[in-house]
């Protein structure tokens, strides 16, 4: 998408993921479940939630206004303007609210109830491939990640599944992305004053990866499986003195990123280190040489 243009089209301004957009204006989530995002309605005031966001459809529905729609419908509302004057708002302030565009299918979470049929050591051939595409070793993802078989609609997949801290997990194969609920952050506690803190866990699995030779100095680890989870993982984040903030770089984990260093200076951005890449994973995939800023660990 060309942002250099004076404005955004409708048909721009409506790949932009209402989630992260709400994340933008200060809005988080009280309840997520699958696809279904819950927040006390910024249009009106309420104790309850019952403002829906359908992150998979990218629509919004408020129960209590008995109103939905897509991304232009709630900023006509909100901003109490035109369609043309909401685009142009998009547009002039992106550098600071910044939402993300949506991704394709498969990488969202499926509308449909996930069962979890059970999980087992990694084995399965085209799992052990993955792993290595990714340039992790089966010995670091086994300390944290199973093979799960899951069902979807009467069908049973599998994928390597990485638990959060209410009992879900986060699921990732070749093809596909998604997730079992609860949705929830996971937390590694080792009793230290400094936490590092990553988006999705095949970054954290990257991180563990390129420090495995180095002694063990007991950080705590924050992974949120989600940014829109970042909140929920503040108080546990901010009982540390230093907090290391791994996150994507797009738009929504720059925005993120952003915010939290305006928040608290116990907030660190290492995410330069690969400021030419989608995220961790990316840059140890796909870097032809080291970048000149580096963890100051052998690689």
């Amino acid at each position: 998408m060309d942002f250099r243009n004076k404005t955004l089209s409708t048909v721009e301004a409506k790949k932009l993921d209402i989630v992260s957009y709400l994340s933008s204006l200060g809005y988080q989530p009280f309840k997520i479940k699958n696809v279904d995002y819950w927040y006390c309605s910024p249009l009106r005031k309420e104790h309850t939630p019952s403002f829906k966001v359908n992150q998979k459809l990218n629509l919004w529905f408020d129960h209590g206004l008995g109103k939905g729609g897509t991304l232009i419908d709630f900023g006509i509302l909100y901003h109490s303007c035109t369609v043309s004057e909401f685009l142009q708002k998009l547009y002039s302030n992106f550098s600071l609210q910044q939402p993300t565009i949506l991704p394709s299918n498969k990488s969202i979470s499926t509308e449909s109830k996930i069962k979890i049929l059970g999980d087992f050591p990694i084995t399965s051939p085209s799992l052990l491939r993955y792993l290595e595409e990714r340039k992790i070793h089966l010995e670091i993802a086994k300390q944290f990640c199973r093979e799960v078989r899951y069902e979807i609609n009467g069908k049973t997949y599998f994928g390597i599944g990485f638990k959060n801290d209410s009992g879900g997990y986060e699921i990732s194969n070749p093809y596909f992305k998604t997730s079992s609920s609860p949705k929830d952050i996971t937390t590694i506690n080792n009793g230290s004053n400094e936490a590092n803190v990553f988006e999705g866990f095949i970054d954290f699995l990257t991180f563990k990866e390129t420090t495995k030779n180095l002694p063990e100095k007991g950080q705590d680890f924050v992974v949120l499986n989600s940014i829109a989870l970042f909140e929920r993982a503040r108080p546990f984040m901010e009982k540390h003195n230093i907090i290391n903030l791994y996150l994507d770089r797009d738009i929504s984990g720059i925005n993120c990123t952003q915010r939290a260093l305006s928040m608290n200076p116990k907030y660190k951005d290492e995410s330069s280190i690969y400021e030419n890449y989608k995220d961790f994973n990316d840059w140890i995939m796909n870097a032809s040489k080291p970048p000149k800023k580096n963890l100051g660990r052998k690689l």
